[in-house]
């Protein structure tokens, strides 16, 4: 785990965004973006699919724009990042533009914990998908369960007073409401809301990945969580990131 920043007693806005979709033809779209996050919050987290196709140059022009955010900046990575199988160098790129890639660490940012991983689907509550039956439905579920058992090991690693899960899936059913029925499984997994849950200083959970979704949910133990895919999130704001208190 490491501790990027000093604690403060000042109070702390998270400013979230997911679904950034960055291609070849989106050069300076974000730079102004940055900036104005920069100004309204004290940490920015990005919730996954920050590119479009996972391409070296989507990173690189998403790292240009990133050199006008002057606030510390945690992300994971979503499926889209994971399309041309280069989410190494992604990650590389990224982590060199300031921002710390998730996954197999936690932070501390300002007294805040936050961990986080891209998550996997496999369905909600009762209906979730379990390893019974065909090699490959085992081998589908192990990797939800996998997510899910690297989330709870970085959460277990934090012992601030608060801890920020971020997430590219989602943790909850109610956030993915207003897509089709028929996808909601891919959408996310309780799994992770599971893992979330095991934790007392869990205050938040941030996530995308589900265009049409609902904006606000809660874990079953009740933590909050929210869908801050950009398109969400714009039509809810007016603005295409989410600002939380923490």
């Amino acid at each position: 785990m490491n501790d990027i920043t000093e604690p403060t007693n000042a109070p702390l806005k998270l400013a979230a965004i997911g679904d950034l979709h960055v291609t070849d033809g989106s050069e300076k779209r974000y730079r102004d973006l940055f900036a104005e996050i920069s100004r309204e919050a004290n940490i920015l987290a990005l919730c996954g699919d920050l590119t479009n196709f996972g391409k070296v140059s989507e990173a690189e022009i998403l790292a240009e724009d990133l050199q006008a955010c002057t606030i510390p900046a945690v992300g994971v990575l979503g499926n889209h990042d994971y399309e041309c199988g280069c989410q190494d160098e992604v990650v590389r790129i990224l982590q060199q533009a300031g921002v710390t890639m998730l996954d197999e660490q936690a932070v501390v940012v300002e007294g805040i914990g936050f961990a986080g991983v891209k998550g996997f689907i496999g369905g909600f509550g009762r209906n979730e998908l379990g390893a019974f039956g065909e090699t490959a439905i085992k081998h589908f579920v192990d990797e939800s369960r996998n997510e899910a058992r690297k989330l709870e090991n970085a959460l277990r690693t934090l012992r601030t007073d608060k801890a920020v899960a971020v997430l590219h899936y989602s943790p909850v059913a109610e956030t993915v409401q207003g897509e089709p029925a028929e996808i909601m499984p891919f959408l996310g997994s309780s799994r992770l809301a599971a893992a979330i849950d095991r934790f007392d200083n869990v205050v938040t959970a941030v996530h995308g990945h589900a265009h049409r979704g609902s904006y606000s949910g809660a874990t079953p133990g009740g933590v909050p969580v929210y869908n801050c895919a950009q398109f969400v999130v714009q039509e809810q704001f007016g603005r295409p990131y989410a600002l939380l208190d923490l």
